[in-house]
């Protein structure tokens, strides 16, 4: 399966792992982080936006305008943690009994989707 993270080249690669990894930055900061020229690093923002892995808003930062970037939400597939309409006993704080009635009524649903 293709998906656009797949295609990235290293710089654009880098340019998600940073926006990422701060949770939002400055355009204007962003460049300067990944130690690309300002034209490169606006291409890299560019594209990442146009992919859907970014969100930028225009903003004013240090009395200039510019972008701020930030991580595009992911969809999350639910799905392999679900049984018919019972999510899995595994999320949550508490340990597991694998004797329990959740645990069990969980795994029967399981084999009843099939």
């Amino acid at each position: 399966m293709v998906t656009p993270e797949s295609e990235l080249t290293e710089d654009e690669r880098g340019g998600l792992e940073l926006v990422r990894e701060t949770g939002g930055i400055h355009q204007s900061e962003f460049w300067k982080e990944l130690d690309v020229s300002s034209r490169k690093g606006s291409r890299i923002v560019e594209s990442l936006a146009d992919k859907g892995l970014i969100q930028r808003e225009e903003t004013i930062y240090e009395g200039h305008n510019t972008y701020h970037l930030t991580p595009a939400p992911r969809d999350l597939d639910f799905s392999l943690l679900m049984a018919g309409d019972m999510l899995s006993p595994f999320i949550g704080d508490e340990e597991v009994d694998p004797h329990s009635d959740a645990f069990s009524q969980w795994v029967m649903n399981l084999a009843y989707e099939e």
